[in-house]
């Protein structure tokens, strides 16, 4: 079972897909948005590439934790894909999945135009790989046995 992480902003959406055994998160594209019918049938065709069986969707609340506008636009988008595309779509907390984005491309020296072309699904995999941690299945003692804290 693979899953889509989506960072839905107000030009584009970055998308990230999750390895088969939901262990790593690797971008995949920016889809320029056009319309909405537009934008559903992109990601329709994406999801039939990559035999995705959910999406993970960025929900961009207040550092304080609110919601405003964006947060918003983003439940009622994640409604629409879930009755056109007819996955399920679990809402994630995007908090500073940009900022980690940006923080990484420059440390990486990633040329302005190419982070341009990169931020938004690199935010994307930021924000699948939070969610996959956190539902990554732990054994009886509670403890993921591939944690290597030496590295």
């Amino acid at each position: 079972m693979r899953t889509f992480g989506l960072d839905y902003g107000t030009k584009t959406i970055g998308v990230a897909v999750s390895d088969g055994l939901g262990l790593t998160a690797q971008a995949v594209t920016t889809v320029r948005r056009t319309s909405l019918k537009g934008d559903l049938a992109e990601l329709s065709r994406l999801v039939k590439e990559h035999e995705v069986t959910r999406f993970v969707l960025g929900l961009p609340l207040n550092m304080n934790g609110s919601e405003g506008p964006r947060a918003e636009a983003t439940r009622k988008f994640a409604q629409v894909l879930e009755s056109a595309l007819g996955l399920p779509v679990e809402l994630w907390d995007e908090r500073l999945s940009t900022v980690a984005a940006q923080r990484t491309l420059l440390e990486a020296d990633v040329r302005r135009e190419k982070r341009r072309e990169v931020i938004d699904q690199l935010a994307a995999q930021f924000i699948l790989q939070g969610w996959l941690d956190a539902h990554r299945p732990k054994d009886d003692d509670g403890y993921d046995d591939n944690y290597d804290p030496e590295g």
